[in-house]
């Protein structure tokens, strides 16, 4: 959902962004997050939104103004389950690889630990983050370290009817489906060719820690790109398919609604919960004596620029720290603020380094979306200066 074009023409999107990464060059990294984290004599500003108290307990979201580290530690990773948390014992545990495979397989945790070791960085963030004014912080970044899919895929020697993988959980509940009660699985499926993708790992550590039961113990899908929903947790078994899989959590939820204007006429589709959308978050402000910073994250795409406006005004650039340069993770940024009393509506929004901006609120793709699903819209936040 990145509709509009950003009026700053690309060459100048991607020389800001190059003057931004000139800027790492000759300030650690230690700055950036010292921006984020907050010098001692700095005060952070509440913003007059607070986060739902019973979505933090629950689902344990992120608060933007406590972030203070650009990986999140693992006690504060949101999570989500659909079938609640199964309880899984190592010794129990494996991983099956069926299907229309040559070299249909099974793997004890020791074994995939056993096999080459791949870590990536990935800012995960839930689907339905943004759908609701409540629900703004299901988003984390973390450092997880597993082994390659495209190499056990590889190894099992997928069938040439083979074209969708299936991951199942162990995780299972009942469902109604026209009259039948049966009892399922969470399962998400990728296209193979999707699948095929190298960054795509079996995770079984996260942030140099075995993954903890709430996020997937022993082993869980980690796809850089796709919204939580695909990183199936509690991970039990792939199954190669010839044809597209139509789990409840593919083709009846997760499923996003949007009217589309076909020559004057209003036709109505459906879509699969998928890849991540560019997205950005005013975190805090901050004072230090009488001078005001605004902090935030921006992540979704290869992010080139940051822009921010204060109650309406011009949209200012902000500069951009850690993350820069990966599009898997967030990028932290910073802007300087020139801050008077009273209420103040602060708005930022996220350009890539195609030129494509983060949409407006009133942008007709989220304008005519009817489910809460990949809301990445400019979130607008308030705060009262003394």
């Amino acid at each position: 959902m990145m509709s509009q074009r950003n009026p700053i023409p690309r060459r100048q999107v991607l020389i800001r962004g190059g003057a931004a990464a000139a800027g790492l060059a000759v300030l650690p990294t230690d700055v950036f997050r010292g921006w984020l984290a907050g010098f001692d004599q700095e005060a952070v500003i509440p913003w007059v939104q607070r986060p739902h108290p019973g979505l933090t307990e629950r689902m344990n979201i992120l608060n933007w103004e406590e972030l203070d580290s650009w990986i999140t530690p693992v006690g504060q990773m949101f999570r989500v389950g659909h079938y609640g948390l199964p309880v899984i014992e190592e010794s129990d545990w494996s991983l099956e690889i069926g299907g229309l495979v040559d070299g249909p397989r099974t793997f004890s945790l020791a074994e995939l630990r056993a096999r080459p070791r791949r870590e990536v960085v990935f800012t995960l963030e839930c689907s339905g983050n943004r759908g609701r004014p409540s629900f703004i912080g299901g988003v984390h970044n973390a450092r997880w370290a597993g082994t390659s899919l495209a190499a056990l895929l590889t190894e099992a020697g997928v069938q040439e009817a083979g074209i969708e993988v299936v991951f199942f959980g162990a995780d299972e509940g009942e469902e109604e489906i026209r009259g039948n009660t049966v009892t399922q699985n969470f399962a998400r499926s990728l296209s193979l060719e999707d699948a095929m993708d190298p960054g795509i790992i079996l995770a079984y550590e996260v942030n140099g820690e075995p993954l903890p039961a709430a996020h997937g113990f022993p082993l869980r899908v980690i796809a850089p790109g796709w919204y939580g929903i695909a990183n199936v947790k509690w991970l039990t078994r792939i199954e190669l398919r010839d044809r597209r899989f139509m789990g409840k959590f593919m083709a009846r939820d997760y499923v996003t609604l949007r009217a589309e204007e076909r020559d004057g006429e209003t036709v109505w589709t459906e879509t699969s919960v998928g890849r991540v959308n560019i997205n950005s978050v005013p975190a805090r402000v901050t004072r230090n004596g009488d001078a005001y910073a605004i902090h935030g994250a921006a992540w979704g795409a290869d992010i080139a620029a940051v822009e921010v406006r204060v109650d309406e005004g011009p949209w200012e650039p902000a500069t951009l720290g850690e993350g820069l340069g990966d599009p898997h993770t967030w990028t932290f940024w910073r802007t300087d603020w020139d801050a008077t009393p009273g209420r103040h509506a602060i708005v930022s929004r996220a350009i890539d380094a195609d030129g494509n901006v983060q949409p407006a609120a009133d942008d007709p793709l989220l304008v005519n979306k009817r489910t809460y699903w990949e809301s990445n819209g400019q979130l607008t936040r308030d705060i009262v200066i003394d």
